[in-house]
């Protein structure tokens, strides 16, 4: 059966704080919704400054998630390492995840927005050694016993649920990224298809005689709405899905390798370019893929509309992937 994911960004263009409100309850009931029908993870991300209110604070709506249901995983898919506070992150991660009992998904990567990094105080320049220090650090304090940081003892309480320690892996499309997975024996999560880095990973692997997976997405990820009516949905909503993929491409360089990548600029070329796809359930069971990602509120969807592709996705689509 194709792993099946729910992904929420909370974008909404122009909002209010009372629109936005309501769009975070239903990003949290949606989630508990699919917790009770059987989809597999919920994915969130991080940005920070994007006018489009795109989700700064990944933890604080992991926490949410993982509170009101009792089975799904919360992915957070990525974190920007450097960006945060070493001991801090080691604690929130180890709450979360007893919160959870082990379905907390951490994937660090380094990000590639020097604003973001100007906007919180951190150093760009910097951004691998930064990233180390924190992956290091949380593989230490995780163990629950006193040790050096930064010249100074110190110990972080509480001990997580899952151990040796959560779930922690390694995301980007650079050697470096490779490599530092490789050193550290975590999971490696690269940002795209890219076979010669997992062979890269591996090799490294075996040389540091470290443990260690790599999660490669397919060659083909494309975001998926659920619609019965797909020409329809295209021509009522596509403004949606343009806007999260004009954004997101004005954020990518061109050294940057992403399995979500458009380059699209009208809703006619996004829907013939296929990284965002509007299927029917049929279709959606047709696609044959390993996984499938649902973005049900994409670009600031209304949430009814929302609502409708979930429903579709869990009514139609999960119980005939389980069938199967």
């Amino acid at each position: 059966m194709a792993f099946t994911v729910a992904r929420f960004n909370l974008v909404d263009p122009g909002a209010t704080p009372e629109t936005l409100a309501a769009r975070y309850r239903a990003a949290l009931e949606m989630a508990a919704y699919a917790d009770d029908r059987g989809i597999d993870t919920i994915q969130t991300e991080e940005h920070h400054g994007a006018v489009n209110n795109w989700l700064p604070s990944p933890f604080v709506f992991a926490g949410a998630v993982l509170g009101g249901t009792s089975r799904i995983a919360v992915t957070v898919s990525a974190i920007i390492g450097p960006l945060y506070d070493p001991l801090r992150l080691a604690e929130d991660i180890a709450v979360l995840d007893l919160i959870g009992r082990g379905r907390l998904v951490t994937v660090a990567g380094i990000g590639y927005r020097p604003e973001e990094y100007e906007q919180l105080g951190a150093d760009w320049s910097r951004r691998g050694a930064l990233q180390d220090e924190l992956l290091e650090t949380l593989l230490t304090a995780w163990k629950g016993e006193p040790f050096s940081y930064r010249g100074r003892t110190v110990q972080v309480t509480p001990r997580p649920y899952t151990q040796p320690h959560p779930l922690l892996l390694v995301g980007g499309s650079s050697k470096a990224a490779a490599r530092r997975a490789a050193r550290l024996g975590l999971p490696f999560f690269p940002s795209a298809h890219l076979p010669e880095l997992e062979a890269y990973y591996q090799e490294l692997r075996t040389q540091y005689g470290t443990d260690g997976f790599c999660m490669m997405p397919a060659e083909k990820t494309p975001l998926l709405h659920l619609s019965e009516d797909p020409d329809r949905t295209w021509a009522e909503f596509g403004e949606h899905f343009l806007h999260e993929a004009r954004t997101y491409a004005s954020w990518q360089s061109a050294d940057i390798r992403s399995a979500v990548r458009s380059k699209a600029t009208t809703v006619e070329e996004l829907r013939a370019e296929g990284v965002y796809r509007i299927v029917t359930p049929e279709e959606c069971v047709g696609l044959g893929a390993d996984s499938l990602v649902l973005h049900p509120l994409c670009g600031g969807m209304p949430l009814d509309e929302g609502w409708r592709s979930l429903q579709l996705f869990a009514e139609q689509v999960i119980p005939r992937l389980t069938a199967s």
